[in-house]
C-alpha cells in the first residue's frame, strides 16, 4: 500500500490544507504528496516544494508541473494501489463527494465515509441527528423571520450551512447586519441562529483500529476580538487555545460525553471535532468537523497530545483503519 497525502482542493479552506499537509508529511515522511488544485487537478508535489512553502496561511500554493483531472488521479490511485491521507477540508473534500469517490473504487482513505460525511456538513441535518442523541442544539431560525427574531432575542448569529465556518461567518448585532445576511444568503444556504454566550470549547473523538470509540480532552478557546473566525484561528496572536480546559470535571464530562454522541449518531469514522458554547447550563452544540485542521497549532493534535497520543502513532493507526473500512468487491 502506497501512503498518499492528498491536499489542496478548490474551496476557500485550501490554505489551511497546505499547513495540514506540511504537519503530515512531518510525521508520515515516507508518504507521497498530491496536489488537488482549483482547476479539479491533481500534481505531484516535491516533497522540497511543500516544506519551503513559508506562509500556508497567507500565500497561495502553487507547485510546479502539470496537471492530472481528479477522476484520472484517483483511477491512478486506484491502480497503484495507494491509501490516501487526506489533508483537506470543506468543500467537495468535505462533503462526501471525494470519499463517495474513492468508495466507488474501493481507494481506501482516513476519515469519515461519504454517507457520514456529506450529513455532517450540512448543519441543519447534522443538528437534527445529534439532538436525537441528546444533544443540545440552537433553535433555527428561518431567513424569512430573521427581523421577529433579532427583536425577540437581541443577538443573532449566521453561519454557511454547508461549508467551514472559518469564512461567512456573521454576527447579527444591529440592523445593519440583517441586510449583510441577505446579501449572503442570496450566493449560498445560511443557518441563523440566536446568539448563544459562554465559552467556546471543541472536543475530539478518537476511533482506534481496534474499534474502540474515545473523546479526547476538551479544548477552551478564547478568540481574539471575541470571534473564532479564520482571522483569529490561523492568523491572531492573542487567541488562546487551552487544552485541557479549564472546565469544571462536570463541564469537560458532559462535552466529552456530547462528542461521543454526535460522532456516534452522525456516524463518523475515524476521528472527528465538534464545538459547543459552554453556557451557565452546559455545552450547546454548533457543528461537527470530519476533516478538522491537522497543522501544527491545530486544536485536534493538541488534544492528542494532551490525551498522550503522538501525531504520527494517530496517523499510523488511522491508516490501519482505513485498510480495513474498504468494501470487498
Amino acid at each position: 500500500m502506497r501512503i498518499t497525502i492528498l491536499f489542496g482542493g478548490s474551496n476557500k479552506e485550501r490554505l489551511v490544507s497546505v499547513a495540514s499537509a506540511q504537519a503530515l508529511h512531518h510525521a508520515l515522511p515516507e508518504a507521497d504528496l498530491w496536489f488537488w488544485n482549483h482547476r479539479d487537478e491533481v500534481i505531484d508535489v516535491r516533497p522540497d516544494a511543500l516544506r519551503n512553502h513559508a506562509r500556508p496561511f497567507e500565500d497561495e500554493f502553487v507547485p510546479a508541473g502539470a496537471g492530472t483531472p481528479l477522476e484520472r488521479a484517483l483511477d491512478r490511485a486506484k491502480a497503484e494501489g495507494r491509501l490516501l491521507v487526506l489533508g483537506l477540508h470543506g468543500g467537495r473534500a468535505e462533503n462526501g463527494e471525494l470519499q463517495a469517490m474513492c468508495e466507488l473504487r474501493r481507494i481506501p482513505f482516513t476519515g469519515s465515509g461519504s454517507a457520514a460525511s456529506h450529513l455532517a456538513f450540512d448543519k441543519v441535518a447534522a443538528k437534527r441527528f445529534v439532538a436525537l442523541a441528546g444533544v443540545n442544539t440552537p433553535a433555527h431560525v428561518l431567513l424569512e423571520n430573521i427581523d421577529r427574531a433579532f427583536v425577540e432575542h437581541g443577538r443573532l448569529v449566521a453561519k454557511p450551512a454547508c461549508d467551514g465556518s472559518s469564512y461567512g461567518l456573521i454576527f447579527i448585532n444591529a440592523p445593519q447586519d440583517l441586510v449583510t445576511v441577505r446579501d449572503a444568503a442570496k450566493t449560498e444556504d445560511y443557518v441563523i441562529e440566536p446568539f448563544v454566550s459562554g465559552i467556546e470549547a471543541t472536543c475530539g473523538v478518537l476511533e482506534h483500529s481496534d474499534g474502540s470509540v474515545v473523546a479526547l480532552p476538551p479544548v477552551e478557546i478564547v478568540p481574539a476580538e471575541g470571534a473564532f473566525d479564520y482571522a483569529a484561528k490561523y492568523l491572531a496572536k492573542t487567541t488562546q487555545e487551552i487544552c485541557p480546559g479549564r472546565f469544571s470535571p462536570e463541564i469537560a464530562t458532559q462535552i466529552m460525553d456530547h462528542s461521543l454522541r454526535a460522532h456516534l449518531a452522525l456516524s463518523c469514522r475515524g476521528y472527528s471535532r465538534t464545538d459547543f458554547i459552554v453556557t451557565g447550563k452546559g455545552p450547546v452544540y454548533l457543528e461537527t468537523n470530519t476533516l478538522p485542521g491537522m497543522t501544527a497549532a491545530s486544536l485536534y493534535p493538541k488534544a492528542l497530545h494532551a490525551h498522550g497520543v503522538g501525531f504520527a502513532d494517530f496517523l499510523r493507526d488511522q491508516i490501519v483503519l482505513a485498510e480495513k473500512t474498504v468494501r470487498p468487491i
